[in-house]
């Protein structure tokens, strides 16, 4: 019997993994000579914004060819989590973000990631509206924070910091909210409150 199924490896799949392969690459260009060089950082900040883009592009492609897989809403947000990641970690090391403000998101972003691989026995627990909000805003604020702000006038820092401010305020309000979805998850499954995780 054939299965109706949709391949794991299909067009949007592959964006996905393209945008992987994509973080190394804008690390070498962020960090090229020293990490404030305009050009370096006109060229990191090129990749980055491809590769947050291309998020668009292989959630459309799922829906648009009816090729949405579990494989797929897996590697969506591992995609988001190493570009915002290596981006923030980037930044902080380089100077040009506080590291409190990298340790918060990526404890958040980290925890929910572990949290969704437990919960994979129960669901597959796809990017809620706010998580795909916070994802933009998240974006948005580190490709500000990219540009070479050295070389541009001062109040260009002042919306990097506003959004980033935004950005920070729904990734701890979305990363509750996956944690109260989570427990009504175990709740439903029949679990106990403090086994499975």
């Amino acid at each position: 019997m054939v299965s109706d199924a949709p391949s794991a490896w299909n067009a949007a799949n592959v964006v996905t993994v393209l945008r992987i392969a994509v973080v190394p690459l804008f690390a070498v260009a962020l960090l090229a000579d020293g990490g404030h060089t305009v050009g370096g950082r006109l060229l990191a900040t090129g990749l980055f914004v491809l590769a947050a883009a291309s998020d668009r592009l292989d959630g459309w492609l799922a829906r648009r060819s009816g090729q949405v897989t579990d494989l797929g809403k897996m590697l969506d947000p591992i995609a988001d989590k190493l570009l915002i990641g290596s981006a923030l970690v980037l930044l902080s090391w380089l100077g040009d973000l506080w590291w409190w403000v990298t340790v918060l998101v990526l404890v958040r972003e980290l925890g929910i990631t572990v949290m969704r691989f437990f919960l994979l026995r129960y669901v597959v627990l796809p990017a809620s509206r706010g998580g795909k909000l916070k994802t933009v805003l998240q974006a948005v604020a580190i490709s500000l924070y990219l540009l070479p702000l050295d070389h541009l006038p001062a109040f260009v820092g002042v919306p990097a910091a506003v959004v980033m401010a935004a950005a920070v305020l729904v990734t701890v309000l979305t990363g509750l909210d996956y944690v109260r979805d989570a427990a009504r998850i175990r709740r439903a499954a029949g679990l106990p409150p403090a086994a499975g995780l």
